[in-house]
């Protein structure tokens, strides 16, 4: 993760393919921002916020660029406020990284 004036941009790890046949990425993270956080209401210890998600998607030769707002949690505590921004920002990650997983598609291979 590396840290900007205002934004900070989040590395995802790619999921491995198969020797048969790779996986193709539905859409490309641009970028990530920590739109706001707090703490939640009614859990004493869970900080809340929002992170805009900025994503580039290939779909049938048409290129759609549009962003994302996930709602992200942590259970962090008491602690700085580059720590919190942190656990938020990991916890985006996650998320980005599940959604990732759900759009992989499988490229077809030819039979050997």
């Amino acid at each position: 993760m590396r840290a900007g004036s205002h934004w900070i941009w989040i590395e995802l790890r790619p999921n491995g393919g198969t020797a048969a046949g790779g996986f193709s990425m539905s859409f490309d993270i641009k970028s990530c921002q920590l739109m706001h956080f707090g703490p939640h209401k009614a859990i004493k210890g869970r900080i809340t916020g929002v992170v805009r998600v900025r994503i580039g998607e290939d779909f049938l030769g048409t290129r759609t660029d549009y962003t994302l707002d996930l709602k992200v949690r942590s259970d962090i505590g008491q602690a700085h406020s580059e720590a919190i921004r942190h656990a938020l920002l990991a916890h985006a990650a996650r998320q980005l990284n599940k959604l990732k997983a759900r759009h992989e598609q499988r490229l077809p291979a030819a039979a050997e």
